[in-house]
């Protein structure tokens, strides 16, 4: 069973310093308000692991995931200064990863592929 689904999920993981902790979660307050507005974003959000942080987001597809980078590319520019990401994840139908890869190639994400499945 092939799906019909196009979301897309960026799923970014980062290590921040301890000494960078507050300042991060400050920068965090701001992407989420950013990205509130945006008509493509299905879900998004931080969650936090000690000093490892992870955000949790979802777009309807490829060109709202690029929509949403383009959006608060500045902000990840500052977020990089304070922290890493240590492992960075894209998942979404082959066709729209298609769509990503080369946008994305700088920053060496892992795609999967999503073959089976259904959103409501």
């Amino acid at each position: 069973m092939a799906t019909t689904d196009t979301c897309c999920s960026i799923v970014p993981y980062f290590k921040v310093p301890p000494q960078n902790l507050a300042a991060f979660k400050d920068i965090c307050e701001q992407f989420v308000e950013k990205t509130k507005a945006e008509p493509g974003c299905l879900y998004y959000g931080f969650s936090f692991s000690g000093n490892e942080a992870h955000c949790r987001e979802g777009y309807q597809d490829a060109e709202a995931a690029l929509a949403h980078l383009d959006n608060v590319g500045l902000l990840l520019t500052e977020t990089l200064k304070i922290a890493e990401i240590t492992r960075l994840e894209i998942h979404g139908p082959e066709t729209e990863l298609a769509k990503l890869r080369g946008p994305l190639a700088v920053l060496q994400p892992t795609l999967f592929a999503l073959e089976y499945g259904f959103r409501n």
